[in-house]
């Protein structure tokens, strides 16, 4: 899988991201058929956005297409998906989630399996070093949007210079 090219698309829009100075994480919506309908990375930090994570930048990515045209489909993420973008997920009938990794942070892949959702977690190196790189760096980019408490106590050390 991680030669699908659903998932070098993820992993290219996570190094865009990056590159932009942003979270590096990205997305690839692919049809059941293997066309990629839609890639897309977080711009939170560039659009000043709450809500354009990467997955849900690969949905925007893929305009607007009739239901069944997600039905089946594969979402591949660079990292687990939040609550947010696991609700798309569902809402949207995509069959498969495939993640790059779920070490930095782990999302909403039990509730996806509890719906029916097929989750893969790849444990992709490239991806886990993406994110590391980018929590050592700037570490005030990443957790301004979580409460310490969510994190395992080896994260919540980062929290003690702010």
């Amino acid at each position: 899988m991680e030669t699908d090219p659903g998932f070098i698309a993820a992993v290219e829009e996570a190094k865009l991201g990056a590159a932009e100075g942003g979270v590096p994480i990205g997305a690839a919506l692919v049809s059941k058929d293997g066309k990629i309908l839609g890639r897309g990375h977080n711009m939170r930090v560039q659009n000043g956005s709450a809500v354009l994570h990467a997955e849900m930048s690969a949905l925007e990515n893929s305009g607007r297409l009739p239901a069944s045209a997600y039905e089946g489909a594969t979402m591949y993420t660079t990292l687990s998906p939040c609550d947010m973008c696991t609700g798309a997920c569902i809402l949207y009938k995509v069959k498969r989630v495939v993640v790059g990794e779920n070490k930095s942070f782990m999302g909403g892949e039990e509730y996806l399996k509890n719906r029916g959702k097929e989750v893969v977690v790849l444990d992709n190196e490239e991806c886990k070093q993406l994110m590391e790189k980018f929590m050592k760096e700037q570490p005030e980019l990443w957790y301004v949007s979580f409460s310490p408490l969510e994190f395992p106590a080896w994260h919540r050390s980062i929290f003690v210079c702010f």
